[in-house]
């Protein structure tokens, strides 16, 4: 039997959060309808993850795949999530799944967005983008934010920028002006992010004097698909075992 696939959210109190959560939790289930996908909230929301595991374990439920929906591996996935999954019912075999990000599929997701808010591929060469993340305190998350950045302005557009919403530096305005001042002739802002919430509104607000503003990750397609493969890379890894 399958193992059931738990999509760990962080939760927050802007209901645009659990509702862009549960939307991408959508389409994932229409493209492996076979595969049984729940959802669980760390904070704000319900359900929590320790209700779900409560209620699979009871069920008779014995393999789950723990999916953290997190763009880096920060606090949330370093120690929050392997937290509460060392707290979940014994008989439950669990194996973390990796973070979503960086993959390749989150920029082709990025550039979606971007062409949905009306660029084109024919813009790259005179665009610069801002790469708007929520920021962090863990300097692993930040140095791949900027990674990310330098890979992607590889790909053809005129300069990418790394900013943060919150704990680190620079902010999205500062980015902005930034890629004006190098001479680029549009700028655009990408928020690296999944969800709407408190810190995707400062980004929207850093945006201000930026020409075009992306819409968040949300239920892309590629985000969908990013689900399954760390849901594919963790479920092959057997036998599942237990979060120590």
């Amino acid at each position: 039997m399958k193992p059931v696939l738990l999509v760990i959210a962080h939760g927050s109190r802007d209901p645009r959060h659990a509702a862009t959560v549960h939307a991408l939790v959508r389409r994932v289930r229409s493209l492996r309808p076979d595969v049984r996908v729940e959802t669980g909230f760390l904070d704000f929301n319900i359900p929590s993850v320790r209700g779900v595991l409560e209620s699979l374990a009871a069920e008779g439920v014995r393999d789950v795949v723990a999916l953290p929906l997190l763009l880096t591996r920060a606090f949330h996935a370093k120690a929050d999530i392997p937290a509460v999954l060392r707290d979940a019912p014994p008989q439950l075999r669990i194996r973390q799944a990796d973070v979503l990000g960086p993959s390749p599929l989150l920029l082709s997701a990025l550039e979606r967005r971007l062409y949905e808010a009306g660029l084109s591929p024919a813009d790259k060469s005179s665009t610069g983008v801002v790469l708007a993340s929520a920021g962090s305190t863990d300097p692993e998350a930040i140095a791949v934010i900027a990674e990310i950045a330098r890979e992607w302005r590889h790909t053809g557009w005129c300069a990418v920028r790394p900013a943060f919403a919150s704990a680190s530096l620079p902010r999205t305005e500062d980015a902005v002006r930034e890629l004006r001042a190098l001479g680029c002739e549009r700028v655009a802002v990408a928020p690296y992010v999944l969800a709407p919430g408190f810190l995707p509104d400062r980004i929207a607000r850093g945006a201000a004097e930026a020409d075009v503003l992306a819409e968040v990750l949300g239920a892309a397609p590629e985000v969908a698909g990013l689900v399954l493969s760390r849901f594919r890379a963790a479920a092959a890894d057997v036998p599942l075992t237990r979060i120590a």
